[in-house]
């Protein structure tokens, strides 16, 4: 069996779309999924598996949410492989000391035409990014809350994504490795 991370977007935040992890978890064993474990309530599943396509099985898990839940929230699912890359391959090393202020916006598809000089032009100085395939290494020391850059970069970069702090990917990491 593979194991994966799943990453949602948009469930659990401010009472819309509802998603109690011990639900998911129920989810995700009705598919076939073994060793689920769930990180905060934002929705962040790593689970193990035997379907040889990924994708196919994410829209399942879109399906029976769907279905139980009714709304059907969008996800990106890695192999844990491409979840070390991404921390392998951090530009920003250097940041990852303060972890609450690095992020990663994971794509859910390559993107076609992104809008680099607009992005250039509303960070502030003190603001980093980098897009590398379908990862965004965004560096926000002045909160990611606050960041105009971190606002507008799905808009800008023309296709849906997720952010995940470093403290939270770290942390999925760690929970993945058996």
């Amino acid at each position: 069996m593979n194991t994966y991370v799943a990453l949602f977007r948009g469930i659990n935040v401010g009472g819309k779309n509802a998603l109690p992890m011990k639900e998911l978890v129920a989810v995700f064993e009705s598919l076939g999924a073994r060793n689920i474990k769930t990180y905060i309530q934002s929705g962040n599943a790593i689970f193990q598996c035997s379907e040889k396509n990924i994708s196919r099985f994410s829209n399942k898990i879109g399906i029976e949410i769907e279905s139980r839940f009714g709304f059907s929230p969008q996800m990106v699912v890695l192999e844990l492989a491409e979840i070390e890359k991404v921390i392998a391959n951090n530009p920003f090393k250097e940041a990852e000391l303060l972890p609450d202020t690095l992020h990663v916006g994971f794509l859910a598809t390559l993107p076609v035409k992104q809008d680099f000089s607009k992005l250039e032009s509303i960070k502030i100085q003190s603001e980093r990014f980098l897009l590398i395939d379908k990862i965004f290494y965004l560096h926000a020391p002045e909160g990611f809350g606050r960041s105009k850059l971190a606002a507008n970069t799905e808009r800008l970069i023309g296709v849906p994504m997720t952010f995940r702090n470093w403290r939270t990917l770290s942390k999925i990491r760690e929970m993945a490795i058996p």
